[in-house]
């Protein structure tokens, strides 16, 4: 495992008490935990074990509590600068909760968070970028903690997390009291002294944070730096570095050595080598790092290219490091932070891992996810220094889901979106990915990996029906098939959206734990002495602090323990045991029906849970001296205190210490590394702005003599009298009461075991099949037992269930093994069943020419003798002797666009089975064009087309909106009809999906009653200068409307012209009516159009129409139905006998169209629409498309007069009125 880096910052009021508690496993390994007062309300006064003359009484009755409103956002940059390894930081910090708890900290990483395992509480974090810190195997850990003090009142953009108070007025506080030695309280209390020395750290008044490291492992140096950060920029302001070689006794300043004007934000330690410090530097002054290689004594500079946002250590090399940035790049040093090398940039936050030693091909290998886009990433691997894509490997040859991959120990879990649904896949040991087996109707919302020790995967699943409640699961060793462990346990939210599972692992002693369950809409406390096969209720203890006899009888009343951890994803909850102090547990409940807030006391159990006794009846914090043979606790409150109290006897007697002479705010506590816990400094303050004081404890001159084996007893753990417990009797040491010697590092946890012969108590029921009643397993409704499993595939032989199987940390031996154990059996013949196909990034969609893979995996059948052929449905078929052969999938490349059925054969002698997919495949669309005519008449139906480039892309989904209106219409066809009920300018909009991508095109066109229009055609020249764009022609449409007002006269309000697409240039224009004509009769508004006609064709047909393109181009625009000639002949004076001849005839043709006008109202070569009347025939108006005319891509026009047959037939448009026009005279218009 590995040790992440990050920083997550506390902000500690300095109106509340916490204690930050370092404690240490052997070799130095110890845990950063910190967790805050429960509730702000103070808690009752209440009577210590001995005398109620002993007790520390301070009146709080008077008090007004304070609400714990809320905990604010994260900070970019980090958690373990700050918590260097929060989870397994070689100290224990919390608040004053229950002293050391290892249910804190980033636990094991689910489907969706890069965190550790917790020891003890199991939960499953998603944590922030960059506040993430993983868990390593057989390594110390870091020292570091830090603590805050003074209060905010909020955050500033929610890039700092604050306690957020109500306001405490100055009349409350002045209620409150320091605790006095000469209280009644403490009236025949007899008070011991604790040896002690008191340091100020001078001149950091204003600083707001600190940040400590203590080595241990026989080592005197601590290291601390304090800092102001300025919460409403995010900015740390100053920053001064504290170092102490004398257990805390004394501190030198050393920022004269890291230099007077740098400003120091992060404090990491090499988790491999306590002796190696790397401070970073505020990079909005610089960006550099300081590296000291002699626990803190001198500092090297080295400037940084990026900005460091969370850091990875190996677990094995000292001076290997993944850095991550704030532009989600992955760099790596192989010289701890002197330089620095670039691995991969669109890596996702926290997901990259170490390769592991034994699993791994080699030992510099990293684990990525990678973004490809929103909904895609990919897991690849790369080696170290060199991650260029030859070098990549692709563990799973598909695409999985974003912030998905987790590498934890032998396992690899990733999701994989197949069908629209999230399908979970699994590797053990590096081999290929296979689903994960589920019970068939367990259809998770939402799937978070707990733990993945001894072997085994534990899992919570929110199930489709819930929603405060998680299942817990756990699998066989490969982590493909799960069998339910505990249902509805309580889960709640953290910060980050971490999820919190109710899952508490006791420390020292295997296959205990501790769950709150949901029954009846109660919560309620469970426990488990062999991991989950069998839980009950905890027993109330019998009498009460006061001896007063407790009457509760389960299953009405029991224990119930508060096992949540706080707001805080590192903070400690409120229960703890110890490695060092097997069967002690210290947590913090209720005795009643259900698990309640109100009347909380602290209760003890010193035979891991049988037994539980009441210690107090107020809040305290509880941790461990000399390797847990001793008990510290501190009370909760918010008033300045000297005393701690300590107890010899596992809680039943607490004896009074005295460790300042002044009341101290105590703002945290930390204890010397590793088991000994004799060396402990409170830090705090004596006012709420003065300067730090650090109170360095000795307990050494209580703890004097080493233990000798007289000092121990032993005890056999045991589950309500039952001694064979996961197969085995174990057998305990531990101090006798009172017994104050130094524990030697070899006593601690001595344990003696037998094996028991295995019962029916020793099996778990093997998947598929649940217990019943009476304990036996049967099949689930769902399953049908099969002759055969998934090791046929790849063997000859496999071992049948008898629906049991041995827990896998169970010891049992003879007894009833082979009754409940499974058979070895040949493979036996059988068809292949539950043949699945599917594409590697989980779509029906490919793209023409690129790889896509397939994969195939079969639920049953004799793999070695199963064939499988993939028929790939255009034509082309591949076949493979056995299944196991296509493992990475089958890739194929597809050349043309359609949709092709996909099948897949697997057949042996016995029989076949047949899976079937049709996939899409389509090319890149790149443009939508939608056409329609500029102008319609109300209440006629008209065809919208669209034109796609390129023309061929595959299935196409089109989605129409008309107006403002929000439900499209989807159809499957290009061309849509619709028809306008009321006049004015209306918007029609088209979107096309084909494949992963839309377009979109939007037109405008102009409904009216009636109007008229005419085609338009232009000189040649324009052609050679048509770009076809859109943005053009709206120009030359813009630019021709100019012209025709400017030569006839008519109101612009009354023209609209279009340019249509393509070679030749042709257009339209559209004369509509006048709005003030509406009031006229229908003769008066066609007459005004007819006249508006002659007007604009006469114009037209005398070339009075043109415009300059640039200099050198005109461009003449003219009418399709009358001739482009000149009416003169411009070679000569005179007029010509052709050009008389056509002006008797145009004289003539005039006069036949006024009758034919009269008594038709209709004239050849002019189009005239109105709304449908009862005494005229229906019109109908035609989609554009239909025209002959050339589209974008060039088509040619075989000539004029076909395009003016083409537009005579055809409907188009409206046309308003004028009055008394008369052509200008003026030259003709220039662009």
């Amino acid at each position: 495992m590995e040790t992440r880096l990050g920083y997550w910052p506390f902000i500690i009021p300095s109106e509340w008490i916490w204690l930050f508690i370092l404690t240490s496993i052997l070799g130095g390994r110890t845990e950063a935990e910190v967790r805050c007062i429960p509730s702000c309300q103070l808690p009752p006064v209440a009577a210590l074990p001995r005398d109620t003359s002993e007790l520390d009484l301070t009146p709080f009755g008077a008090a007004s509590g304070e609400e714990l409103v809320g905990f604010g956002a994260e900070s970019p940059g980090a958690d373990a600068a700050e918590l260097t390894e929060i989870e397994e930081s070689s100290l224990k910090v919390q608040p004053l909760g229950l002293g050391e708890n290892k249910t804190s900290g980033p636990h094991r990483d689910a489907l969706g968070g890069h965190a550790s395992p917790p020891q003890n509480a199991l939960r499953a974090p998603v944590p922030a970028p960059g506040n993430v810190t993983e868990d390593y195997t057989g390594e110390d850990k870091n020292n570091t903690f830090h603590f805050k003090r003074w209060d905010v009142a909020g955050t500033q953009d929610g890039d700092v997390p604050s306690w957020r108070r109500s306001a405490r007025s100055a009349d409350t506080w002045s209620e409150f009291r320091s605790e006095d030695p000469d209280d009644a309280s403490d009236l025949g209390q007899e008070e011991f002294q604790l040896t002690s020395s008191t340091f100020a750290l001078t001149g950091d008044t204003a600083h707001n944070q600190a940040m400590v490291h203590w080595s241990g492992q026989n080592s005197s140096v601590i290291l601390m730096l304090t800092k102001y950060s300025d919460f409403s920029s995010g900015r740390v302001t100053e920053s001064s570095l504290w170092r102490s070689t004398d257990y805390g006794t004394t501190y030198e300043k050393l920022n004269e050595k890291v230099g007077t004007k740098s400003i120091l934000s992060y404090l990491y330690v090499s988790p491999n080598n306590k002796r190696k410090i790397m401070l970073l530097t505020d990079p909005e002054v610089e960006s550099s790092l300081l590296i000291s290689l002699d626990e803190g004594a001198s500092y090297q500079k080295h400037n940084l290219a990026f900005d460091i946002l969370s850091l990875l250590f190996h677990p094995e090399q000292e001076d290997w490091i993944l850095a991550y940035s704030h532009d989600q790049k992955l760099y790596v040093s192989v010289e701890f932070g002197r330089k620095w090398q670039l691995v991969q940039d669109n890596v996702i936050p926290n997901r990259f891992y170490w390769s592991r030693l034994g699993l791994d091909k080699e030992q510099g290998m990293i684990h990525l996810e990678i973004s490809i886009s929103d909904k895609r990433s990919q897991y690849i691997t790369c080696k170290l220094q060199n991650c260029s894509d030859g070098n990549k490997g692709k563990p799973f040859p598909g695409f999985i889901i974003p912030n998905s991959l987790v590498v934890q120990d032998e396992y690899v879990f990733i999701q994989v979106s197949v069908g629209g649904q999230s399908a979970h896949y699994v590797s053990y040991k590096r081999s290929a990915f296979y689903p994960m087996k589920l019970p068939k109707y367990t259809l998770p919302k939402d799937l978070q990996i707990i733990s993945t020790d001894d072997n085994q995967v534990v899992a919570a699943i929110q199930d489709w029906h819930q929603n405060d409640s998680y299942n817990l699961y756990t699998s066989e060793h490969r982590g493909l098939f799960f069998t339910l462990m505990l249902e509805d346990v309580v889960s709640s939210g953290g910060p980050e959206d971490n999820i919190m599972i109710e899952l508490y692992e006791v420390a020292g002693i295997k296959g205990v734990f501790l769950s709150n369950k949901v029954v009846e809409n109660q919560v309620k406390t469970y426990i488990t002495y062999n991991k989950g096969r069998d839980w009950r209720l905890l027993q109330a203890p019998t009498t009460d602090l006061q001896g007063n006899k407790v009457y509760c009888e389960q299953p009405f009343c029991s224990l119930h323990l508060h096992l949540h951890v706080s707001e805080n994803p590192y903070a400690s909850g409120n229960i703890i045991s110890k490695d060092t102090a097997p069967g002690i547990i210290v947590a913090s409940g209720v005795v009643g029906s259900e698990l309640t807030s109100s009347n909380v006391s602290i209760f003890i159990t010193s035979d891991a849970g049988n037994t539980w006794r009441e210690i107090f009846q107020e809040e305290y914090s509880v941790f461990f001296l000399n390797q847990g043979g001793s008990l510290v606790a501190i009370r909760h409150t918010p008033l300045p205190i000297r005393h701690i109290w300590l107890s010899f006897d596992e809680g039943r007697n607490w004896d009074k210490y005295s460790f300042t002479s002044s009341p101290l705010y105590v703002d945290g506590v930390l204890g010397e590394p590793g088991e000994d816990i004799l060396i402990m400094t409170i830090f705090g303050h004596f006012s709420h702005r003065s300067e730090w004081q650090l109170v360095k404890i000795d307990f050494r001159s209580i703890f004097q003599l080493p233990c000798t084996s007289e000092d121990y007893v032993t005890w056999q753990l045991h589950n309500e009298g039952e001694v064979c417990i996961m197969g085995m009797k174990r057998i305990f040491q531990k101090l006798r009461a009172n017994a104050r010697c130094v524990k030697a590092r070899d006593q601690y946890i001595s344990q003696m075991s037998d094996s028991c012969p295995c019962t029916e108590a020793d099996f778990e029921c093997d998947y598929g099949f649940e217990r019943q009643i009476d304990g036996s397993c049967t099949p689930a409704f769902w399953f049908t037992p099969s002759a055969t499993s998934r090791d046929c595939l790849t063997g000859d032989s496999f071992l049948n269930t008898t629906g049991y199987h041995k827990a896998l940390s169970n010891n049992c031996s003879e007894g009833s093994l082979l009754k409940y154990s499974p058979r070895q059996q040949n493979c036996p013949s059988q068809a292949p069943r539950g043949l699945q196909l599917f594409t590697s990034e989980g779509t029906l969609v490919a793209t023409v020419g690129k790889n896509v893979t397939f994969l195939v995996f079969l639920e049953e059948g004799l793999g070695s003798m199963t064939s499988v052929t993939v028929d790939f449905g255009d034509g082309t078929a591949i076949s493979y002797g056995n299944v196991s052969s296509i493992d990475d999938g089958v890739k194929h490349i597809y050349s043309k666009v359609g949709i092709y059925q996909v099948s897949a054969m697997a057949t042996n002698s016995l029989g076949f089975d047949r899976v079937v997919l049709y996939l899409h495949v389509s090319c890149q669309l790149e443009q939508v064009q939608l056409s329609a005519p500029l102008v319609v008449v109300k209440n006629k139906a008209v065809n919208f087309t669209t034109m796609l480039h390129p023309s061929n892309v595959g299935t196409v989904s089109y989605f129409w909106w008309f107006d403002n209106k929000t439900d499209p219409v989807v159809t499957l066809d290009g061309v849509i009809t619709f028809a306008f009920s009321k006049e004015g300018n209306h918007t029609v909009t088209v979107q096309a999906s084909a494949g992963n991508t839309v377009h979109q095109d939007q037109i405008t066109l102009a409904v009216y009653d009636y109007f008229r229009s005419h085609a338009l055609a232009f000189s040649s020249n324009l052609d050679e200068l048509n770009p076809r764009v859109s943005e053009w022609r709206e120009d030359i449409s813009r630019v021709v409307k100019s012209c025709i007002v400017q030569v006839t006269g008519i109101s612009e309000d009354q023209l609209l012209v279009t340019v249509l697409p393509g070679v030749p240039t042709t257009a339209e224009v559209f004369i509509v009516p006048e709005r003030r004509s509406r009031d006229r009769a229908m003769d008066e508004k066609w007459a005004h159009l007819d006249q508006l006609s002659q007007v604009l064709l006469s114009a037209l047909n005398q070339d009075l129409v043109q415009f300059t393109l640039k200099p050198g181009v005109q461009v003449n625009v003219y009418t399709t139905r009358l001739s482009p000639a000149p009416l003169l002949d411009g070679s000569d004076s005179s007029y010509s006998s052709t050009a008389v001849i056509m002006l008797v005839s145009a004289a003539l043709m005039g006069l036949a169209i006024f009758v034919i006008y009269k008594f038709k109202r209709k004239i050849p070569g002019i189009n005239t629409y109105m709304a449908e009347q009862t005494d005229k025939e229906q019109e109908v108006i035609p989609t554009v498309t239909s025209i002959a005319v050339p589209n974008p891509e060039g088509d040619e026009l075989t000539s004029l007069d076909h395009v003016d047959a083409q537009l005579n037939s055809k409907d188009r448009g409206y046309l308003p009125s004028h009055t008394d026009i008369n052509l200008s005279d003026e030259a003709p218009c220039v662009f």
